[in-house]
Protein backbone atom coordinates (compact mmCIF):
# COMPACT_ATOMS: atom_id res chain seq x y z
CA UNK A 1 0.00 0.00 0.00
CA UNK A 2 0.84 3.52 -0.54
CA UNK A 3 2.99 5.16 2.16
CA UNK A 4 2.94 9.02 2.81
CA UNK A 5 6.42 9.74 4.49
CA UNK A 6 6.53 12.86 6.65
CA UNK A 7 9.24 15.29 7.94
CA UNK A 8 10.41 13.31 11.13
CA UNK A 9 11.35 14.58 14.43
CA UNK A 10 14.86 15.69 13.70
CA UNK A 11 15.37 16.44 17.84
CA UNK A 12 17.31 19.51 19.68
CA UNK A 13 13.10 20.93 19.26
CA UNK A 14 13.21 21.35 15.48
CA UNK A 15 10.29 21.98 14.25
CA UNK A 16 10.92 22.78 11.02
CA UNK A 17 13.11 23.65 8.16
CA UNK A 18 13.97 24.54 4.50
CA UNK A 19 13.57 21.81 1.53
CA UNK A 20 17.01 22.23 0.12
CA UNK A 21 17.27 19.53 -2.37
CA UNK A 22 15.47 16.44 -3.89
CA UNK A 23 17.37 13.84 -4.75
CA UNK A 24 14.80 11.65 -6.04
CA UNK A 25 12.01 11.99 -8.66
CA UNK A 26 8.73 11.19 -9.17
CA UNK A 27 8.83 7.74 -10.43
CA UNK A 28 12.32 7.05 -8.95
CA UNK A 29 12.80 3.86 -7.38
CA UNK A 30 13.75 4.10 -3.41
CA UNK A 31 15.47 1.92 -0.54
CA UNK A 32 14.61 1.78 2.79
CA UNK A 33 17.31 4.02 4.71
CA UNK A 34 18.58 5.47 1.00
CA UNK A 35 18.63 9.44 1.17
CA UNK A 36 16.06 11.06 -0.31
CA UNK A 37 16.18 14.86 0.11
CA UNK A 38 18.38 17.73 2.38
CA UNK A 39 16.41 19.76 4.88
CA UNK A 40 17.96 22.55 5.83
CA UNK A 41 17.35 23.41 9.48
CA UNK A 42 19.23 25.34 12.63
CA UNK A 43 22.17 25.90 10.50
CA UNK A 44 23.12 22.64 9.30
CA UNK A 45 22.22 20.34 6.47
CA UNK A 46 19.98 17.08 7.41
CA UNK A 47 20.40 14.13 4.91
CA UNK A 48 16.87 12.38 5.16
CA UNK A 49 16.69 8.99 4.27
CA UNK A 50 13.26 6.98 2.93
CA UNK A 51 11.96 4.78 5.69
CA UNK A 52 10.65 2.16 2.68
CA UNK A 53 11.68 0.91 -0.23
CA UNK A 54 9.42 1.55 -2.88
CA UNK A 55 8.44 4.21 -6.13
CA UNK A 56 7.98 7.66 -6.10
CA UNK A 57 4.41 8.14 -6.65
CA UNK A 58 4.37 11.74 -5.48
CA UNK A 59 6.05 15.13 -3.90
CA UNK A 60 4.53 17.12 -2.48
CA UNK A 61 7.15 19.70 -1.41
CA UNK A 62 8.94 21.93 -3.70
CA UNK A 63 12.35 22.81 -3.32
CA UNK A 64 12.89 26.04 -1.48
CA UNK A 65 9.56 25.23 1.05
CA UNK A 66 9.57 25.48 4.74
CA UNK A 67 8.04 22.11 5.97
CA UNK A 68 7.36 21.04 9.56
CA UNK A 69 7.90 18.15 10.93
CA UNK A 70 4.87 15.84 10.58
CA UNK A 71 3.92 17.35 6.99
CA UNK A 72 3.61 14.87 4.05
CA UNK A 73 7.31 14.79 2.14
CA UNK A 74 6.42 12.46 -0.58
CA UNK A 75 4.32 9.20 -0.81
CA UNK A 76 6.04 6.04 -1.70
CA UNK A 77 4.14 3.44 -3.28
CA UNK A 78 4.66 -0.26 -4.34
CA UNK A 79 5.57 -1.21 -7.97
CA UNK A 80 2.88 -1.29 -10.53
CA UNK A 81 0.37 0.31 -7.63
CA UNK A 82 -2.05 3.36 -8.68
CA UNK A 83 -1.89 6.60 -7.04
CA UNK A 84 -4.77 8.80 -7.78
CA UNK A 85 -3.80 12.34 -8.77
CA UNK A 86 -5.05 15.21 -7.02
CA UNK A 87 -7.93 17.10 -8.67
CA UNK A 88 -6.25 20.16 -10.48
CA UNK A 89 -7.45 23.88 -8.71
CA UNK A 90 -9.91 25.72 -10.46
CA UNK A 91 -9.66 29.49 -11.37
CA UNK A 92 -13.73 29.94 -10.41
CA UNK A 93 -14.13 30.35 -6.57
CA UNK A 94 -16.20 27.69 -4.98
CA UNK A 95 -17.96 30.53 -3.05
CA UNK A 96 -19.81 31.63 -6.16
CA UNK A 97 -23.05 29.90 -5.33
CA UNK A 98 -23.08 30.87 -1.69
CA UNK A 99 -22.77 34.84 -2.93
CA UNK A 100 -26.54 36.46 -1.12
CA UNK A 101 -28.78 37.57 -2.89
CA UNK A 102 -29.46 40.37 -0.55
CA UNK A 103 -27.75 43.73 -0.68
CA UNK A 104 -25.40 44.07 2.35
CA UNK A 105 -22.51 46.24 3.23
CA UNK A 106 -20.01 43.29 4.13
CA UNK A 107 -19.98 39.61 3.09
CA UNK A 108 -19.05 37.16 5.65
CA UNK A 109 -16.46 34.44 4.72
CA UNK A 110 -18.40 31.26 3.36
CA UNK A 111 -16.23 27.95 4.88
CA UNK A 112 -16.00 26.66 1.48
CA UNK A 113 -14.24 29.51 -0.21
CA UNK A 114 -10.51 29.60 -0.64
CA UNK A 115 -9.59 32.77 1.47
CA UNK A 116 -6.19 34.45 0.52
CA UNK A 117 -3.53 35.68 2.47
CA UNK A 118 -0.50 37.78 1.74
CA UNK A 119 1.76 35.98 4.13
CA UNK A 120 1.94 32.88 6.58
CA UNK A 121 0.02 33.17 9.80
CA UNK A 122 -1.12 36.35 8.80
CA UNK A 123 -4.57 37.32 9.44
CA UNK A 124 -6.30 36.86 6.52
CA UNK A 125 -8.99 39.69 5.16
CA UNK A 126 -12.66 39.00 5.11
CA UNK A 127 -14.38 39.36 1.59
CA UNK A 128 -11.01 38.11 -0.75
CA UNK A 129 -11.71 35.50 -2.75
CA UNK A 130 -9.15 33.75 -4.43
CA UNK A 131 -8.28 29.90 -5.97
CA UNK A 132 -5.65 28.13 -4.56
CA UNK A 133 -3.66 28.46 -7.66
CA UNK A 134 -4.43 32.17 -7.81
CA UNK A 135 -2.77 32.33 -4.09
CA UNK A 136 0.25 30.29 -4.37
CA UNK A 137 1.13 32.64 -7.35
CA UNK A 138 0.51 35.86 -5.91
CA UNK A 139 2.45 34.57 -2.88
CA UNK A 140 5.30 33.50 -5.11
CA UNK A 141 4.94 37.30 -6.40
CA UNK A 142 4.95 38.92 -3.67
CA UNK A 143 1.32 40.14 -4.48
CA UNK A 144 -0.97 41.19 -1.37
CA UNK A 145 -4.55 40.27 -2.70
CA UNK A 146 -6.28 42.45 -0.67
CA UNK A 147 -4.53 45.76 -2.61
CA UNK A 148 -6.40 44.59 -5.65
CA UNK A 149 -9.75 44.32 -7.01
CA UNK A 150 -10.83 41.38 -8.58
CA UNK A 151 -12.41 40.69 -12.05
CA UNK A 152 -13.91 37.31 -11.84
CA UNK A 153 -17.38 36.08 -10.31
CA UNK A 154 -18.26 37.69 -6.61
CA UNK A 155 -15.56 40.16 -7.12
CA UNK A 156 -12.65 37.12 -6.73
CA UNK A 157 -9.18 37.40 -7.73
CA UNK A 158 -8.01 35.88 -11.26
CA UNK A 159 -4.91 34.89 -12.60
CA UNK A 160 -5.07 37.80 -15.15
CA UNK A 161 -5.38 40.66 -12.34
CA UNK A 162 -2.76 39.11 -10.87
CA UNK A 163 -0.77 39.51 -14.30
CA UNK A 164 -2.19 42.71 -14.37
CA UNK A 165 -1.10 43.86 -11.26
CA UNK A 166 3.03 42.62 -11.78
CA UNK A 167 2.32 44.49 -15.14
CA UNK A 168 1.37 47.84 -13.46
CA UNK A 169 4.87 49.14 -12.45
CA UNK A 170 7.14 48.97 -9.37
CA UNK A 171 5.85 48.80 -5.66
CA UNK A 172 4.76 52.00 -3.69
CA UNK A 173 8.28 51.81 -1.74
CA UNK A 174 10.37 51.09 -4.90
CA UNK A 175 9.17 54.73 -6.68
CA UNK A 176 12.96 56.23 -5.78
CA UNK A 177 14.75 53.49 -8.03
CA UNK A 178 15.95 50.09 -8.80
CA UNK A 179 15.81 47.09 -6.47
CA UNK A 180 16.16 43.44 -6.37
CA UNK A 181 14.24 41.39 -4.06
CA UNK A 182 16.15 38.60 -2.57
CA UNK A 183 13.78 35.80 -0.77
CA UNK A 184 15.21 35.52 3.09
CA UNK A 185 15.63 31.75 3.31
CA UNK A 186 18.31 28.87 4.04
CA UNK A 187 20.69 29.95 6.60
CA UNK A 188 20.09 33.72 6.25
CA UNK A 189 16.15 33.34 7.41
CA UNK A 190 17.53 30.87 10.14
CA UNK A 191 20.34 33.76 11.38
CA UNK A 192 17.35 36.17 11.31
CA UNK A 193 15.12 33.98 12.75
CA UNK A 194 17.92 33.31 16.15
CA UNK A 195 19.18 36.91 16.22
CA UNK A 196 15.37 38.04 17.03
CA UNK A 197 14.63 35.31 19.40
CA UNK A 198 17.94 36.31 21.12
CA UNK A 199 16.70 40.07 21.56
CA UNK A 200 14.04 39.18 22.72
CA UNK A 201 14.80 36.66 25.42
CA UNK A 202 17.82 38.44 26.70
CA UNK A 203 18.28 41.71 28.95
CA UNK A 204 21.67 42.25 26.97
CA UNK A 205 24.56 44.67 28.12
CA UNK A 206 28.13 45.22 25.78
CA UNK A 207 31.52 45.88 28.38
CA UNK A 208 34.36 46.63 26.35
CA UNK A 209 38.09 46.55 27.43
CA UNK A 210 41.83 45.97 25.84
CA UNK A 211 44.05 43.60 26.11
CA UNK A 212 47.75 43.77 25.16
CA UNK A 213 48.99 40.39 23.46
CA UNK A 214 51.99 41.37 21.97
CA UNK A 215 53.45 38.28 24.04
CA UNK A 216 50.92 35.70 23.15
CA UNK A 217 51.57 37.56 19.48
CA UNK A 218 55.77 36.53 19.68
CA UNK A 219 54.51 32.98 21.58
CA UNK A 220 52.72 32.14 18.42
CA UNK A 221 55.09 33.71 15.65
CA UNK A 222 57.74 31.30 17.52
CA UNK A 223 55.75 28.24 17.17
CA UNK A 224 53.33 28.81 14.12
CA UNK A 225 56.42 28.30 11.41
CA UNK A 226 56.77 24.28 12.62
CA UNK A 227 52.99 23.90 13.38
CA UNK A 228 52.80 24.55 9.89
CA UNK A 229 55.06 22.28 8.34
CA UNK A 230 52.77 19.71 10.21
CA UNK A 231 49.79 20.84 8.53
CA UNK A 232 48.62 22.44 11.58
CA UNK A 233 47.87 25.89 11.21
CA UNK A 234 48.34 28.11 14.70
CA UNK A 235 45.92 31.09 15.34
CA UNK A 236 44.94 32.79 18.09
CA UNK A 237 42.03 31.44 18.47
CA UNK A 238 42.93 28.05 20.78
CA UNK A 239 44.39 30.81 23.00
CA UNK A 240 41.13 32.34 23.60
CA UNK A 241 39.15 29.17 24.03
CA UNK A 242 41.38 28.42 26.80
CA UNK A 243 41.43 31.74 28.07
CA UNK A 244 37.56 31.83 28.08
CA UNK A 245 37.79 27.98 29.81
CA UNK A 246 39.87 29.15 32.96
CA UNK A 247 37.91 32.32 33.40
CA UNK A 248 34.37 30.49 33.24
CA UNK A 249 35.70 28.00 36.03
CA UNK A 250 35.64 30.76 37.97
CA UNK A 251 32.64 32.92 37.10
CA UNK A 252 30.01 30.25 36.45
CA UNK A 253 26.86 32.13 35.67
CA UNK A 254 28.07 33.07 32.42
CA UNK A 255 28.53 29.46 31.82
CA UNK A 256 24.67 29.08 32.00
CA UNK A 257 21.21 29.49 30.64
CA UNK A 258 17.87 30.56 31.68
CA UNK A 259 14.87 27.99 32.24
CA UNK A 260 12.32 30.64 31.77
CA UNK A 261 9.02 28.28 32.23
CA UNK A 262 10.52 27.21 35.94
CA UNK A 263 12.15 30.81 36.66
CA UNK A 264 15.51 29.06 37.31
CA UNK A 265 19.12 29.81 36.27
CA UNK A 266 20.49 26.69 35.22
CA UNK A 267 24.63 26.58 35.72
CA UNK A 268 26.23 23.79 33.31
CA UNK A 269 28.98 21.88 35.26
CA UNK A 270 30.70 21.54 31.77
CA UNK A 271 32.11 23.85 28.99
CA UNK A 272 31.66 23.10 25.15
CA UNK A 273 32.80 26.45 23.18
CA UNK A 274 30.77 27.39 20.11
CA UNK A 275 32.83 30.00 17.66
CA UNK A 276 31.46 31.93 15.01
CA UNK A 277 32.60 30.94 11.43
CA UNK A 278 31.70 33.29 8.32
CA UNK A 279 30.77 31.02 5.43
CA UNK A 280 29.57 32.36 2.03
CA UNK A 281 26.02 31.58 3.47
CA UNK A 282 26.25 33.51 7.17
CA UNK A 283 27.47 32.90 9.80
CA UNK A 284 27.64 29.44 11.53
CA UNK A 285 28.90 28.49 15.38
CA UNK A 286 30.90 24.64 15.19
CA UNK A 287 31.25 23.72 18.98
CA UNK A 288 34.71 22.61 20.73
CA UNK A 289 33.38 20.21 22.96
CA UNK A 290 35.13 19.63 26.38
CA UNK A 291 38.34 22.04 25.38
CA UNK A 292 39.62 21.30 28.75
CA UNK A 293 40.74 17.89 27.92
CA UNK A 294 42.40 19.37 24.36
CA UNK A 295 45.88 20.79 23.86
CA UNK A 296 46.49 24.40 22.05
CA UNK A 297 47.94 22.06 19.35
CA UNK A 298 44.50 19.61 18.90
CA UNK A 299 42.17 22.43 19.33
CA UNK A 300 43.99 24.06 16.26
CA UNK A 301 43.29 21.15 14.14
CA UNK A 302 39.53 20.77 15.43
CA UNK A 303 39.04 24.28 14.76
CA UNK A 304 40.41 24.16 11.36
CA UNK A 305 38.29 20.86 10.30
CA UNK A 306 35.17 22.52 11.58
CA UNK A 307 35.73 25.66 9.78
CA UNK A 308 36.23 23.93 6.51
CA UNK A 309 32.62 21.66 7.35
CA UNK A 310 31.05 24.70 7.86
CA UNK A 311 32.25 26.47 5.28
CA UNK A 312 31.58 23.58 2.64
CA UNK A 313 28.10 22.87 4.17
CA UNK A 314 29.27 19.92 5.36
CA UNK A 315 29.01 20.00 8.95
CA UNK A 316 26.91 17.62 10.61
CA UNK A 317 23.63 19.49 12.87
CA UNK A 318 25.44 17.93 16.29
CA UNK A 319 28.68 19.51 15.53
CA UNK A 320 26.93 22.76 16.82
CA UNK A 321 24.66 21.68 19.67
CA UNK A 322 25.36 22.01 22.82
CA UNK A 323 27.21 25.23 23.14
CA UNK A 324 27.79 26.62 26.69
CA UNK A 325 29.62 30.35 25.45
CA UNK A 326 30.31 31.67 21.96
CA UNK A 327 33.34 33.47 20.79
CA UNK A 328 33.74 36.02 17.71
CA UNK A 329 36.13 37.40 16.04
CA UNK A 330 34.78 40.14 13.67
CA UNK A 331 38.59 41.70 13.49
CA UNK A 332 39.54 39.34 11.14
CA UNK A 333 37.42 41.54 8.36
CA UNK A 334 38.55 45.01 10.01
CA UNK A 335 36.42 45.52 12.96
CA UNK A 336 37.25 46.67 16.23
CA UNK A 337 34.97 47.35 19.15
CA UNK A 338 31.38 45.70 18.37
CA UNK A 339 28.26 44.45 20.52
CA UNK A 340 27.53 40.89 19.34
CA UNK A 341 24.68 39.25 19.90
CA UNK A 342 23.98 36.44 22.46
CA UNK A 343 23.89 33.07 20.97
CA UNK A 344 20.57 32.18 22.69
CA UNK A 345 19.95 30.34 24.91
CA UNK A 346 23.47 30.39 26.20
CA UNK A 347 23.63 33.94 28.03
CA UNK A 348 27.05 35.27 27.17
CA UNK A 349 28.87 35.82 23.89
CA UNK A 350 32.75 37.16 23.72
CA UNK A 351 33.81 39.06 20.48
CA UNK A 352 37.43 40.51 19.92
CA UNK A 353 38.57 43.16 16.90
CA UNK A 354 41.62 44.07 14.89
CA UNK A 355 44.76 43.38 16.64
CA UNK A 356 46.41 46.89 16.20
CA UNK A 357 49.84 48.53 17.07
CA UNK A 358 49.28 50.90 19.91
CA UNK A 359 51.45 52.95 22.33
CA UNK A 360 51.18 51.53 25.70
CA UNK A 361 51.89 52.43 29.20
CA UNK A 362 54.30 49.04 30.04
CA UNK A 363 56.42 49.69 33.75
CA UNK A 364 55.93 53.42 33.49
CA UNK A 365 57.12 53.63 29.63
CA UNK A 366 55.49 54.51 26.62
CA UNK A 367 55.97 51.45 24.31
CA UNK A 368 54.49 49.94 20.95
CA UNK A 369 52.51 46.79 21.65
CA UNK A 370 50.26 44.40 20.28
CA UNK A 371 46.42 45.46 21.28
CA UNK A 372 43.49 43.87 20.84
CA UNK A 373 39.81 45.61 21.59
CA UNK A 374 37.33 42.54 23.64
CA UNK A 375 33.68 42.54 23.69
CA UNK A 376 31.33 40.82 25.72
CA UNK A 377 27.59 40.79 25.97
CA UNK A 378 25.76 39.16 28.70
CA UNK A 379 22.44 38.83 29.55
CA UNK A 380 21.65 41.31 32.63
CA UNK A 381 19.03 39.05 34.15
CA UNK A 382 21.36 35.90 35.26
CA UNK A 383 24.77 38.23 36.37
CA UNK A 384 25.54 41.59 36.98
CA UNK A 385 27.98 44.03 35.43
CA UNK A 386 30.49 43.42 38.17
CA UNK A 387 30.66 39.77 37.78
CA UNK A 388 30.89 40.18 33.91
CA UNK A 389 33.62 42.88 34.64
CA UNK A 390 35.98 40.68 36.33
CA UNK A 391 35.69 37.95 33.96
CA UNK A 392 36.48 39.88 30.90
CA UNK A 393 39.56 40.84 33.29
CA UNK A 394 40.14 37.41 33.89
CA UNK A 395 39.85 36.84 30.13
CA UNK A 396 42.19 39.76 29.09
CA UNK A 397 44.80 38.36 32.13
CA UNK A 398 44.80 34.61 30.39
CA UNK A 399 45.69 36.27 26.93
CA UNK A 400 48.38 38.80 28.29
CA UNK A 401 50.42 36.37 29.71
CA UNK A 402 49.50 32.69 28.08
CA UNK A 403 51.84 31.08 30.70
CA UNK A 404 49.09 31.61 33.54
CA UNK A 405 47.01 29.22 30.26
CA UNK A 406 49.75 26.43 31.26
CA UNK A 407 50.56 26.76 35.08
CA UNK A 408 46.89 26.30 35.73
CA UNK A 409 45.69 24.00 33.57
CA UNK A 410 44.95 20.58 35.05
Amino acid sequence: MAFDFILPDLGEGITEGELRKWLVAEGDRVEEHGTVLEIETDKAIVEVPSPRSGIVARIHKKEGETVKVGEVLMTVAEEGEAIEKPAEPSEKPVAEAAKPSGPIETIDRPKSVSVVGTMPEEEEPGGVLAAPAVRAMAKEMGIRLETLKGSGPAGSITMSDLKAAAVKGKKPEDTFGDVERLPLKGLRRTIAKNLIASQRATAFVTGMDEADITELWELREREKKALLEKGIHLTFLPFFVKAVLHALAEHPYLNASIDDEREEIVLKKYYNIGVAVDTPDGLMVPVIKDPAKKTIRELAIELHELSEKARDRKIKLEEMKGGTFTITNYGHFGGTFATPIINYPEVAILGSGKISDKPWVKNGQIVIRKIIPLSLTFDHRVTDGVDASRFLERVTQYIEDPALLFIESA
